[in-house]
């Protein structure tokens, strides 16, 4: 697969830093943007980490990073804590991370969360667990554990943590790579390289957490069997694009280095040998030039050392019908760069069309797409923090 790697340039869309109010409308210069207006659904949040809509309902479901799983009401703003979720790690970037939905809810009621927990050496990995939603109690009821990365390590960093099920009912979860600085001479050692494990990796389940018999790696013994691509650094960001069902990701860089890829079956996507970005604090390229390796999967969009970089977190496709000319566009939150950047795809063909929200100073973490109202729903990562709505002017 090949790409032109893209030089990444920024411009201001909304420049106005404006006061909360829930309900509201937030105001913008005269110089701002058209076409949206923001709303704040509800604040006082700690580090809302990610959302799920519940399909024919106001709520939808939010996670917040020291254990929290509310049901927020989006006309209100009202919220309900659901008891019955597990104990998490909340230290560093870990804690209660992503939640996702059964694509057959109520039917199927599970929801799917993420999180960070220890054992009893106070190592921590990545987990994937369900339970049932009760919204009416609200509770989650049966939780189970049904998936444990290993191996458990000493670290509070690089947990990836998204969860979403594809199109065929297989469930995919990204796993960091822990922080691992194994680079250069020693990147053989590196997790996301020693694929007996399943950190650095995005692994395949069934909807009970087995192991599905068709993963790529199965009858390699030298590849765990709920790997279904490997190589990469720490993936926050996961879609199912509405119409290929591919399985889109955004992985965090080094120093710079982000990425957007699609996930190709058995597919190894090259950290920390093959790399755009640099070490932090240096020009010094971490491994190769991916698109010199012929072993690795490209990225489809890049932002190589000293541009700045991005963070990529939260991804989703828009595929509501308020705003038709963002129809079949990426959209994907941007931590350090502290806006929320709309691509278009053509194809495997991504270009940046604008960066919106950057005059806010948010760092976004997730972003979703409200399935009645076709709104687009952003959680700002902060420890008082929103979740806003762009939804059409006027």
């Amino acid at each position: 697969m090949t790409a032109t790697p893209p030089r990444v340039g920024r411009r201001t869309v909304l420049g106005a830093t404006v006061a909360l109010s829930v309900g509201g409308c937030l105001g913008f210069g005269e110089d701002d943007v058209e076409g949206f207006d923001l709303e704040v659904v509800a604040d006082g949040l700690a580090q809302p980490w990610a959302m799920a809509f519940l399909p024919e309902d106001s709520r939808l479901l939010v996670t917040e990073l020291e254990g929290r799983l509310s049901l927020l009401d989006r006309e209100d703003g009202d919220r309900e804590v659901l008891d019955g979720t597990p104990e998490v790690s909340a230290a560093g970037q870990g804690g209660l991370l992503d939640v996702e939905l059964h694509p057959d809810f109520p039917d199927e009621p599970w929801a799917y969360l993420t999180y960070a927990a220890e054992n009893d050496a106070g190592e921590s990995t990545t987990h994937l667990g369900r339970g049932r939603v009760d919204p009416e109690s609200p509770r989650l009821e049966d939780f189970e554990e049904l998936f444990v990365a290993e191996p458990f390590v000493d670290s509070t960093v690089h947990y990836g943590s998204r969860v979403v099920v594809g199109q065929e009912g297989m469930v995919y979860v990204t796993v960091g790579d822990r922080g691992d600085k194994r680079f250069g001479e020693h990147a053989s050692e590196h997790y996301s390289r020693v694929t007996d494990n399943e950190l650095g990796a995005t692994v395949r389940l069934e909807a009970d957490g087995s192991i599905p018999d068709d993963n790529p790696f199965v009858d390699d013994e030298d590849v765990a069997d709920a790997v279904y691509t490997y190589g990469h650094r720490n993936s926050q960001g996961m879609a199912v694009h509405p119409e290929t069902g591919e399985i889109w990701q955004s992985e965090h860089g080094e120093e710079d280095g982000d990425e957007i890829n699609v996930l190709e079956e058995g597919g190894d996507y090259g950290w920390p040998i093959a790399h755009t970005g640099c070490e932090y604090g240096t020009d010094d390229p971490v491994g190769d030039d991916p698109f010199d390796l012929e072993d690795v999967v490209d990225p489809l969009y890049y932002w190589e050392c000293n541009t700045g970089g991005f963070p990529p977190a939260g991804t989703t496709f828009y595929d509501g019908e308020a705003f038709p000319d963002w129809q079949g566009d990426l959209f994907v939150g941007g931590l350090a760069s502290r806006s929320l950047a709309r691509f278009t795809v053509d194809g495997r063909d991504v270009s940046l069309a604008e960066e919106l929200l950057d005059g806010q100073g948010w760092r976004i973490r997730d972003v979703a797409v409200a399935p009645d109202t076709g709104s687009l729903y952003v959680a700002v990562d902060d420890g008082d923090a929103p979740i806003v709505r762009l939804v059409p002017d006027g």
